[in-house]
């Protein structure tokens, strides 16, 4: 039997998935569930990444110019100047669920100053590893707002952002419980990287940014979750200085 690639866009984990068992469990009796088999991992990404509105989950992956002016407008979003920390996050996983790892890349004063990687799990998710960088970007953020800068933190995972600033509210009033599904994956993180927002939310700022339409903070914290993959280095790693740009984007990409 051919391989298949299992998108989800809508379930209790959103990602990309080899196991239709595994992605089953994420859709079944999930309110509005959106999902779709690929061919081929290309195709699954392209179309994960598109993160397509519910009623048109089956659309094809947009090309050519229309392609260009998405790619175009969701840079235009995007403001490292706006703050004196703008913080990338983003996490990776061969397969889903596999290998997992989580980059960081971080600006000060719009230019360019650290990278990191790790927390490298054998058997982790695509959302476990996003989660894992957004607490890390989180704890960077905490320092940081210490010293008197602002602070941004920018992410490809919907899914973390709403777990983290979002979701975690109603689910902390319920004992930290699910009403319908149940128990609640990759509670540990999601508890703590919620208490740590809870306690910034007022000074920071968390946004939404598309994954892999050119934007450079996350290409290159693409770049270093899959670097921490190849590395499996379980510690989060600052990646040595010298940051060489050309060297860094010529990496592995997720």
């Amino acid at each position: 039997m051919a391989k298949k690639y299992y998108v989800v866009w809508a379930g209790r984990e959103t990602g990309i998935f080899t196991s239709w068992d595994y992605t089953k469990k994420q859709v079944d009796k999930f309110p509005q569930a959106k999902y779709k088999s690929f061919p081929t991992e290309a195709e699954a990404k392209a179309a994960f990444a598109k993160s397509p509105s519910y009623g048109s989950a089956t659309r094809k992956p947009t090309s050519g110019p229309a392609k260009a002016k998405t790619a175009a407008k969701a840079s235009l979003d995007i403001d490292v100047s706006r703050c004196d920390v703008s913080i990338f996050t983003d996490g990776g996983c061969e397969p889903n669920p596999g290998k997992a790892g989580s980059g960081v890349a971080v600006y000060h004063n719009a230019v360019l100053s650290e990278l990191y990687y790790g927390l490298y799990n054998a058997n982790g998710t695509n959302n476990s590893a996003e989660l894992n960088a957004l607490h890390q970007a989180l704890l960077i953020a905490d320092k940081a707002l210490k010293q008197g800068q602002s602070v941004q933190i920018l992410s490809d995972s919907q899914y973390s952002i709403n777990c983290i600033t979002n979701w975690a509210y109603g689910w902390k009033t319920k004992g930290w419980k699910r009403k319908v599904a149940g128990d609640i994956k990759n509670l540990d993180i999601i508890q703590q990287s919620h208490a740590l927002y809870d306690s910034l939310k007022d000074k920071l700022n968390i946004q939404h940014v598309a994954a892999h339409v050119g934007i450079e903070g996350n290409e290159l914290a693409d770049r270093m979750s899959i670097y921490a993959i190849d590395q499996k280095d379980p510690a989060f790693c600052r990646y040595p200085d010298p940051i060489v740009l050309t060297d860094i984007l010529s990496l592995r990409a997720g």
